[in-house]
């Protein structure tokens, strides 16, 4: 059995490490969103008129072609975040960051009302964000998901039980 087969006991149910926390709903809405501007755009861009008063080239064509393309990127960066949990920690992927905890170094999972998304408090005494964990479209499926991560800490975790 590899690690990435080990099985984990809950209090929220039964687990598979890798367990994977992604907001879906969101991550569907924006990689959509992304293809459908693009899709959009370069229709635009191929049918503007070559002639008239103001003659699109086909620089200006690559232009729009090539903002679209960045608002599809920008999208998909939107849509990175998420988390892994495995029988050795947590993998948090933000925006633009990746790191892995060991469990004993988180020592709380914070989602208060209103919150963005997931917050860890760390053993080093700072906090660190879980984007992949936010009650956005999904409210219900966050407050699970933060469940079961306090779950896995207060058993994989070697520090304070006070949680």
């Amino acid at each position: 059995m590899t690690s990435s087969e080990h099985s984990a006991q809950t209090s929220t149910g039964f687990t598979d490490f890798p367990v994977t926390f992604r907001p879906t709903r969101t991550r569907l809405v924006l990689q959509a969103g992304g293809a459908v501007t693009f899709a959009v755009l370069t229709l635009i861009a191929v049918l503007l008129p070559a002639g008239g008063a103001v003659p699109w080239g086909p620089v200006e064509r690559a232009a729009i072609v090539l903002s679209a393309l960045l608002v599809w990127a920008l999208l998909a960066l939107l849509s990175r975040p998420h988390a892994v949990a495995g029988p050795d920690g947590l993998t948090v992927v933000n925006l633009t960051t990746k790191r892995h905890l060991e469990w004993a170094q988180i020592v709380r999972v914070n989602l208060r009302t209103g919150d963005s998304w997931v917050s860890l408090d760390l053993d080093d005494g700072t906090p660190m964000p879980v984007m992949g964990i936010q009650p956005g479209l999904e409210r219900q499926r966050a407050l699970r998901d933060a469940r079961t991560l306090r779950s896995l800490v207060q058993r994989y975790g070697t520090g304070p039980t006070d949680r």
